[in-house]
């Protein structure tokens, strides 16, 4: 019995009238381990024990990231981040899914993907203290992360267009908000990966909210994975808090997409942190809300599944998140460490080769910072990003 994740498919009726306008689709949402811990059996992919536990150092390494890197914003230390509360299992379980020649575009909150994908803890700090190194991204197949929301979708969609034409065994995989499927970028990746067929997974991480705005208030449509149908892709509908079956869904996407079927996937999930940490989600949402959510916490879900299985007792878990601080501190000293950046930087990198007029700039600039020496140590003193 084939208990893989199904596709969108459109509902069929009786010829008449009313089935000339369908609103409806019938969308199974999958899953593996149940809110309450119970599990199907038939679903559990066929992961050694050290694979499904690693799953939860993952998901728990991705919980301790996002704790320690608000504190250090709090602190002057980091620019505005996105956290993934919440969210640990469509992270990991999607980044699980992929292969080392696969390319990430990120869209911020997505941390253990990028750390599992490659990326140092250390760079992704001096991310989000604002120095970005393009070479050190690529050298873990990750492009840079999308700030400006959807606009990542369309070069997601070219770049596997791109491994299409050298006829690489990769995918692209665009990580991305139910937010930013409301934005035009999102319709024109999607159609053009739909037209070209090209190797490509769009992995919508549901949260709930597009910022402060909620799901139903920016579509009509009742799922996301609907959406696929319009551009000619597949569909497919996972529980988002449930790490296994995001794993199989995903892993499933990946083939289909190397077959030449791209596919849009929905991950049903919750951000219970904020949008940001400039973000006070408390003016826009209740806490019986997030009460709710909580219940159906990622790690408890999966940690449920781990004891029923006999698997729990082979983690420690204070043993872990103890690993994980100290990878973290590493990290911080690591960034202090890094080398400043002129002010020539701010002018690099933009074009192959610098314009007359961004040399007349630079030079201006670099007379003034010299007649007025007071004004770069206050840019030094800045909080970095």
């Amino acid at each position: 019995m084939d208990n893989s994740p199904r596709s969108v498919t459109p509902v069929t009726g009786d010829v008449g009238v009313d089935s000339l306008s369908q609103g409806d689709l019938e969308i199974e949402t999958y899953r593996v381990v149940r809110p309450d811990g119970t599990f199907d059996s038939d679903r559990v992919p066929d992961l050694d024990d050290e694979a499904l536990c690693d799953l939860y150092r993952w998901m728990l390494l991705q919980r301790v990231y996002d704790n320690r890197a608000t504190k250090l914003q709090r602190r002057g230390k980091l620019g505005t981040v996105a956290s993934g509360r919440g969210q640990e299992a469509a992270i990991i379980g999607s980044g699980f899914a992929l292969a080392d020649q696969d390319w990430i575009f990120p869209y911020g909150r997505e941390a253990g993907a990028l750390l599992m994908h490659g990326l140092s803890m250390r760079d992704l700090l001096l991310y989000w203290r604002g120095i970005e190194d393009a070479s050190r991204m690529e050298g873990a197949n990750i492009f840079g992360l999308a700030i400006s929301i959807g606009s990542h979708i369309p070069l997601a969609t070219g770049k596997a267009w791109g491994m299409q034409l050298a006829d690489e065994d990769a995918i692209a995989f665009a990580n991305l908000g139910d937010g930013a499927t409301s934005t035009g970028a999102f319709h024109e990746g999607m159609n053009f990966a739909g037209v070209l067929g090209v190797p490509a997974v769009f992995f919508c991480q549901n949260n709930q909210y597009a910022i402060s705005l909620p799901f139903d208030g920016q579509t009509n449509a009742k799922t996301i994975a609907q959406k696929a149908l319009a551009y000619g892709l597949d569909g497919i509908r996972v529980d988002g808090n449930d790490v296994l079956a995001v794993y199989n869904a995903v892993s499933r996407a990946r083939e289909r997409a190397l077959e030449g079927n791209p596919v849009l996937v929905e991950a049903v999930t919750y951000r219970r942190g904020a949008h940001t940490t400039s973000d006070d989600p408390t003016r826009y949402r209740s806490d019986e809300e997030v009460e709710e959510w909580a219940d159906q916490d990622p790690l408890e879900r999966y940690q449920a599944f781990l004891e029923e299985t006999g698997r729990w007792e082979g983690i420690d878990e204070e043993a872990i998140r103890e690993e994980v601080e100290a990878e973290f501190s590493e990290a911080v000293d690591a960034a202090d460490a890094f080398e400043e950046r002129g002010i020539e930087e701010i002018f690099a990198h933009l074009y192959e080769e610098t314009p007359p007029e961004l040399e007349r700039q630079l030079d201006e600039f670099q007379e003034l910072l010299e007649e007025r020496p007071e004004m770069y140590d206050h840019i030094e003193r800045r909080p970095k990003g």
